[in-house]
Order: structure tokens, then sequence, then C-alpha cells
């Protein structure tokens, strides 16, 4: 109880500094889960259990979700599930909808709450990894005392939140563990580690969305998820969060059909146009199909070599 008492005060003396709340996210949640949602730190309030056909809609609405991480899942459990770690996989709003655990460390886990079918939203029980990443789309880690309810503070979590093929935050990947002993350098390792599942997670996604489409990686964002799926015209057909802000990217230029290119910013000399670019491009594959051959590719092309010759000298194809 003095423990509780002690939080508490932590809690209200931190968020009564104007500038906390701009200076530090979890401060910037505190504050949040006081005047916002109304919370109190010091009450003894466990996640809350959605009931089983509420339940049943998020497993179902995330089941393609669910099918695509498995791999991530329990490739992230394999790694971290015997040092007394839990993963969590919930939904959009706070719902468990998969987990994995240890036997030996489930029944803690189960009575704080860390199981399928708890609701994690920071409205619920304030400030934690899986609710707090959700609301500040963003990756967290919530270590102990930084948790808002004293009745979580024995709870260290690293968590990431998964966007879909539209960028929209759509779930929320967590490693959680009730260990007294895990340092800032272990949490940090955690943290990467489930940052670097859930971008994979996100890239399955954007690439099952399009299937049919080429995908490319933007050079520029310096990140494996920055994706954009291309058609055939080589106009874009989606991307990624990751590569809308290093692109500059919104719904609207996608729906217009940007050339890739141009979203891409690659360069070409003054005098060319798209035309000259495509005429260039379908030399070179028919060059490249006849291994270099300019007789044959300018029979496949149905001109003469000496036109194809002009053809190369024109474009600098050697």
């Amino acid at each position: 109880m003095r423990q509780d008492l002690r939080h508490s005060d932590l809690v209200y003396s931190t968020t009564q500094k104007a500038s906390a709340a701009v200076t530090s996210p979890v401060a910037a949640s505190w504050s949040r889960c006081l005047n916002l949602y109304r919370l109190q730190p010091e009450e003894a309030r466990k996640p809350a259990q959605v009931d089983e056909a509420t339940f049943r809609e998020a497993r179902e609405r995330m089941e393609r979700l669910i099918g695509s991480s498995a791999d991530e899942v329990d490739r992230l459990y394999q790694m971290v599930g015997r040092s007394g770690c839990c993963i969590i996989l919930a939904d959009h709003s706070g719902i468990v909808v998969d987990r994995r655990g240890a036997p030996g460390d489930d029944v803690e886990f189960r009575a704080l709450g860390l199981w399928q079918q708890t609701l994690w939203s920071e409205a619920s029980v304030g400030t934690n990894g899986i609710g707090t990443a959700l609301a500040d789309e963003r990756a967290v880690v919530i270590h102990r005392d930084q948790h808002f309810m004293s009745a979580n503070i024995e709870l260290s979590c690293a968590t990431a939140p998964i966007r879909d093929h539209l960028g929209r935050v759509t779930a929320a990947l967590d490693v959680s563990t009730c260990r007294n002993d895990v340092s800032d350098m272990t949490l940090a390792v955690l943290s990467q580690a489930v940052r670097d599942a859930a971008a994979r997670v996100e890239s399955n996604l954007f690439r099952q969305a399009y299937a049919g489409a080429r995908i490319v990686v933007v050079p520029q964002a310096n990140s494996l998820s920055a994706l954009i799926a291309v058609d055939a015209d080589d106009l874009i057909l989606g991307a990624t969060k990751a590569a809308r802000l290093t692109l500059k990217l919104d719904d609207g230029l996608i729906a217009q059909g940007m050339p890739a290119a141009d979203a891409l910013r690659e360069t070409r000399g003054e005098s060319t146009s798209d035309l000259d670019d495509a005429e260039r491009a379908a030399l070179r594959r028919v060059l490249s199909r006849a291994n270099g051959n300019v007789s044959q590719a300018a029979q496949i092309l149905g001109i003469s070599r000496a036109t194809l010759h002009r053809k190369m000298k024109r474009f600098q194809l050697h």
C-alpha cells in the first residue's frame, strides 16, 4: 500500500508541472489518464475482460493479421520467451487477440491480465505499453513505475504498433515481463526486436494486399518497411506509412495515379520526356533479350539495323 501511495504521489506531482507533458511522452500519457479519462493512479484496477461476442468479433476481424504475423510472433517468443517474457498481439482497440507465454509464467501473467480477451487500452487501464503505443501511434517502452496505475508497476513493456497496407494503425505487438531485474539495456534490445518484428509484419501485410504489383523499397527512407506498390505503367497503387512520410504521399496523390519515378525523385535529362523514357526502356529490354545482338534486336522490333543504331546513338545505348 505504501508503494502504491508513493507511485500515486509521483503521478500527481509530475502531471502538475506544466512543462512535463510537453517534454515527456510518459507524462503526456499520465496527463491524458487524469484529465481525459478521469482515472486515478491509486485505484486497484485490473484490465477488463471483454465479453465473448466482442472477443469473437475482434478475432475474426484480425484473422488475416494473426495468420500473417504468426511466424514473427513465434520467432519473437523463441528469442525472449524463456527469459520470463510473454508476447501479446492486440487489436486497434487494445483487446488481446493472441499471445505466447511459457507455462511456468502463465499463472502470474494471467493474474496481471496479460491474457486473451483482456482490454489494455489507455482509457481503460492508463499508461501501458499496448494502450500508449496505440494512442501515440509509435513504439514505446513503459518500465515499471512509468505505468499510470499502481496495480501495473510490476510490469515492463516494449510495444510497437502495426499498420495495415493503407498506413493505419491496426494492431500492437508487445513484449511484457514482470521480472524486477530488467535493465535499460535489456529493454532497449527488446524494443528493437519488437519494432523489427512489427515492421516485418507490416511488410507482409502490404505485399499480400498488392500481390499482383511490383513492390519497390524506398531507398531514401533507411527502413525496410518503406514500400510502394507500382503497377505496369509505373503508377503508385499504394504505400506504407514509412514510404508515405518519406515521399510525402497521401491518399489523394495515390488515387490520382502518381508516377513512381516522380515520387522517388528519379532525375532525367532536361530534353527527355515520358515518351523518350518509355522508348529507351523498350530498346534496352529488347537488346537485353537479344543478348546485345543488334541485328536480332532490330528484327524483333521490325526495324532496320541502321534505324536501331540511330536510336541507340540518340539514347546513348551501347
